[in-house]
């Protein structure tokens, strides 16, 4: 969710949507390990292609989740809702 659709959420709403993001910083790392893991095991093997792609796509995806959840933070002070 970006900004614009944060804002138009009602307070209710943003707090549940708060609750369902809320990030769980070792088990993001341990999934960015492992995939990472994946990576450098298929370039070690030769076997750079598609389901290379594939775990640096995810990790990406990962990486991305805490600037969503501080634009969700950002809202929340906004409105006085912590």
């Amino acid at each position: 969710m970006n900004q614009k659709e944060l804002s138009q959420l009602t307070d209710k709403e943003l707090l549940e949507v708060a609750k369902k993001n809320k990030p769980s910083p070792i088990i993001d790392a341990f999934f960015i390990g492992f995939l990472v893991g994946i990576i450098i095991f298929s370039v070690a093997a030769n076997a750079w292609g598609f389901l290379t792609l594939i775990p640096l796509y995810l990790v990406y995806i990962l990486l991305k989740k805490p600037k969503k959840y501080e634009a969700l933070k950002k809202e929340l002070e906004k409105r006085n809702l912590q």
